[in-house]
């Protein structure tokens, strides 16, 4: 369900409210992390975005994007494949 107030929109789900423009900017700080993390740990192997996206068996231009910020919000298989290729978990590649 969702409310709009005073020019916020709310979710309301389980009795909780969220404030709709925290969770996406709060979405876009942890997808830019996300590539910069990709990037910083690819370079610490000295491994190209070409190697790793056939180590992560998705595309070269996936990467390019992540690491970009070009793709905002990269699936959870996606992200599962290239931490695994980079050999860290997931919460690595979110942290900051």
């Amino acid at each position: 369900m969702y409310y709009v107030c005073s020019g916020i929109q709310w979710i309301i789900e389980n009795n909780l409210y969220f404030n709709t423009n925290i969770i996406i900017q709060n979405m876009s700080n942890q997808i830019s992390i996300i590539g910069k993390n990709i990037k910083r740990l690819r370079k610490r192997l000295g491994i190209s975005q070409d190697k790793l996206s056939k180590l992560a068996d998705i595309s070269h231009n996936t990467i390019i994007k992540i690491e970009s910020g070009a793709i905002q919000s990269p699936t959870m298989d996606t992200a599962h494949k290239i931490a695994k290729a980079l050999g860290v978990s997931l919460d690595d590649l979110m942290k900051k």
